[in-house]
């Protein structure tokens, strides 16, 4: 394994384990960046394996085997949310860095061992999500440090939808189990967004509902099946910032329609709009002046970059500075949704243990092999 510092322009070997959906888009943008080298893909299905090394020129291997290789420097982790602290574990344990796609761990303990047993390591950890990187995220992240909107103040982040059972074949473990519900589900994209535009949260509280018992499959061969819904599906909660500003957070697949934006962020001397966190692109608009609206471009690639956060990893382990899509990060976020889970069960305001640093801004260029610029009216924002 090459050390922290060493030759910049060597890319960093990668191995995957977990060759589901996600996998595909991951696997395609791995050969975007030139930070990154795909060393092989792994899979308990090895024919799920031999697939995604097929359409993607690589080889398959056990996971066994793929941790025994001395060119996998960092294991992408894609495996199905329960499994991920016994990959990561076994991933640290064979001496690699980690990064996983979110979220890191069920709870916060099980985060904790992750941490832990890197740190005892001298390992990295990373997590997803990284659309916080993308062009329109680092826009408006780019605003508010310059001071655009004053001194935030309030902000809201909103996902209300009517639920996955009308889409997904198989929508039992967003209903029940550790890690079900919309908090724990899609909380992530929203919380770390926050967090990169605000620094890291002191408290929480929330209040939550459950608005049916059970949810009927609308599609694929259980179509017309009732599941049982054992967790809530409306949560409404208040994240109060380090650095004081006040944000609504609002989860919910209780909701038919709505009119709310993904993430709004006030200040003293203006407001912001922003789009979708689970996306890396979309439009930002600004309020400078009354109600009037400013969108703005930016000096980044607008497309699906997911893997960023990996290119990132591997960049700041050759150069020895830290990543941005940290394990510290992703702890955090964990634990403010576990907290506000936590709070809309007994309804208590809790102080949250751990912290983080707020991630480094993406400049404008991006990385190199990675994002591109192009907008000189953006660059002048980030400059």
């Amino acid at each position: 394994m090459s050390p922290i510092g060493t030759d910049t322009s060597k890319p960093t070997g990668i191995g995957v384990i977990g060759c589901g959906v996600i996998s595909d888009i991951y696997l395609r943008n791995i050969a975007r960046f030139s930070q990154l080298a795909l060393v092989g893909v792994a899979d308990l299905d090895m024919e799920a394996a031999r697939k995604r090394a097929h359409e993607h020129n690589t080889i398959a291997l056990s996971p066994e085997a793929l941790l025994a290789r001395e060119d996998v420097e960092i294991v992408l982790n894609l495996t199905i949310p329960a499994a991920h602290v016994a990959v990561g574990l076994a991933a640290l344990e064979a001496g690699k860095h980690v990064y996983s796609e979110k979220p890191m761990a069920g709870t916060v303990a099980d985060a904790r061992r992750l941490m832990d047993a890197a740190q005892a390591r001298g390992l990295r950890l990373g997590c997803a999500p990284d659309t916080f990187l993308g062009g329109s995220h680092q826009t408006a992240r780019a605003l508010v440090d310059a001071g655009r909107i004053g001194t935030p103040t309030a902000g809201t982040a909103t996902l209300m939808l009517p639920g996955h059972e009308a889409w997904h074949p198989n929508p039992d473990f967003y209903y029940a189990g550790a890690g079900a519900g919309p908090m724990m589900d899609m909380g992530p994209y929203y919380v770390t967004a926050m967090i990169n535009l605000l620094g890291p949260v002191r408290r929480v509280t929330a209040f939550g509902a459950r608005g049916r018992d059970t949810r009927v499959i609308a599609t694929g061969p259980r179509a017309g099946q009732t599941i049982p819904v054992e967790v809530p599906t409306h949560i409404t909660g208040v994240m109060e910032f380090a650095g004081g500003a006040l944000v609504q957070i609002v989860t919910s697949f209780d909701v038919t329609a709505h009119r709310h934006s993904p993430l709004e962020l006030y200040g003293t001397k203006g407001a912001l709009v922003i789009p979708d966190p689970n996306r890396f692109d979309g439009e930002v608009a600004l309020f400078e002046d009354g109600w009037t609206p400013q969108p703005l471009s930016h000096a980044y690639g607008d497309d699906n970059y997911r893997a960023l956060g990996l290119a990132d990893m591997a960049q700041g382990l050759r150069e020895g500075r830290p990543h941005r899509a940290s394990g510290a990060l992703g702890l955090h976020a964990l634990e403010v949704m576990e907290a506000i889970s936590a709070s809309a069960q007994d309804g208590r305001v809790i102080t949250l243990d751990t912290t983080c640093d707020r991630p480094a801004p993406l400049p404008p260029e991006g990385l190199p092999g990675g994002l591109s610029g192009g907008v000189e009216t953006a660059k002048e924002l980030h400059a």
